[in-house]
């Protein structure tokens, strides 16, 4: 039996706020739900759970459903993000290769 996956407050409201972005934007272009995923290769259900903000739906697919909605991504008017991807690469190059536990229990009862 499969035990329900929680998500947090904070995520749940980003997948809302990111499905009726996606939905505005698709009225505002009048385009209709099937002409959408049939833009993004989906199912007119599966668009509709991701205008929901169905944590369910792979986040490739809600990405994708919002590019072609017209809805900015990170950086209003942009066309590529490669700037900032490389921005991103930069500081993950300054952040150690992995990440270990301590060897040591950290004492944080004060």
């Amino acid at each position: 039996m499969r035990t329900p996956r929680t998500h947090s407050r904070l995520t749940e409201e980003a997948l809302l706020l990111l499905g009726k972005q996606i939905k505005l934007a698709r009225k505002r272009r009048r385009m209709s739900e099937h002409d959408l995923a049939a833009r993004v290769g989906i199912a007119r259900s599966t668009l509709q759970l991701i205008e929901k903000g169905s944590p369910s739906v792979a986040i490739g697919l809600a990405l994708e459903a919002a590019t072609l909605a017209g809805v900015d991504l990170f950086v209003p008017e942009t066309t590529t993000l490669v700037p900032e991807i490389e921005r991103t690469d930069d500081k993950l190059a300054l952040m150690p290769r992995s990440i270990r536990k301590p060897r040591y229990e950290v004492d944080d009862d004060f």
